[in-house]
């Protein structure tokens, strides 16, 4: 699996994620259901999304790198 992939990949899961949450609070909407977003599913997206930043930019340095060593 390639950079692009893995990138696709894990974005849409992490919505997916998210998305399922949002339905599961529909029914759980008590004290530990707002714990665990909060302890485990805020974390979890910011740490995807600064993930999928990263992984952008070493996509952009890979092809830097390429781009150079095909001068």
């Amino acid at each position: 699996m390639g950079m692009h992939e893995g990138r696709a990949r894990l974005n849409k899961s992490v919505k997916e994620l998210m998305m399922r949450w949002n339905e599961t609070k529909s029914q759980w909407n008590d004290g530990n259901a707002r714990g665990f977003e909060a302890k485990f599913l805020v974390p979890l997206e910011h740490d995807a999304k600064r993930a999928i930043g990263a992984m952008d930019h070493m996509a952009q340095v890979l092809q830097k790198i390429k781009s150079d060593c095909e001068e």
